[in-house]
């Protein structure tokens, strides 16, 4: 038995021990547009890859930095390689948490977010937190937070084609990848 996953662009990619130059914006687009939310319950297929989507639109509309938009985005990239567990089972696995920390912690860094601060890691939560309550409360007729959290723009939780989700995604990093590294070059 192997320590390694197949990815789409056919990387052997090693969740344990992930390698930061294995790490491709394509294999992650991919495997999140065909991942699906709240472990398939929803109404219609929704997938992970929206919700990042929608996350980063998130925290766009509310002005936030390309740094936390570009967070938003990949805030659950880690899934593409690990998958994820419900919220009730991941709490008592700790070591699932272990590894999908330092996971997100690589990717993350190989993408220039790995010096987040304590406040931007926190806007992402909030962004996180917001979609989930809309999500559940469009998807399943559930309301996650009383009150209903702050949200700044209408979301479209209607069922997409993944190809269209993929596709997507990865317009949105290319442009905040461009966006973040000309900033960083004229600081």
């Amino acid at each position: 038995m192997s320590d390694y996953i197949l990815t789409y662009s056919k990387i052997k990619f090693f969740p344990l021990e992930p390698v930061k130059e294995d790490i491709k914006i394509e294999d992650i687009a991919h495997s999140l547009s065909l991942m699906t939310r709240a472990n398939g319950h929803c109404s219609h297929f929704y997938s992970v890859g929206q919700h990042s989507i929608h996350c980063y639109k998130e925290a766009k509309n509310r002005g936030y930095s390309e740094r936390v938009q570009l967070g938003c985005l990949l805030h659950d990239a880690s899934e593409s390689y690990i998958s994820d567990l419900t919220r009730p089972v991941k709490r008592n696995l700790p070591q699932y948490f272990t590894i999908e920390e330092k996971l997100q912690r690589i990717i993350y860094d190989y993408f220039g977010l790995g010096d987040l601060l304590d406040e931007e890691r926190k806007q992402i939560e909030d962004v996180d937190d917001t979609l989930l309550h809309y999500e559940f409360e469009t998807l399943m007729d559930f309301h996650m937070f009383d009150p209903s959290p702050y949200k700044s723009v209408e979301h479209d939780f209607s069922q997409r084609d993944f190809t269209s989700v993929e596709k997507e995604f990865i317009a949105i990093f290319n442009g905040l990848n461009y966006a973040c590294s000309l900033r960083i070059r004229h600081e």
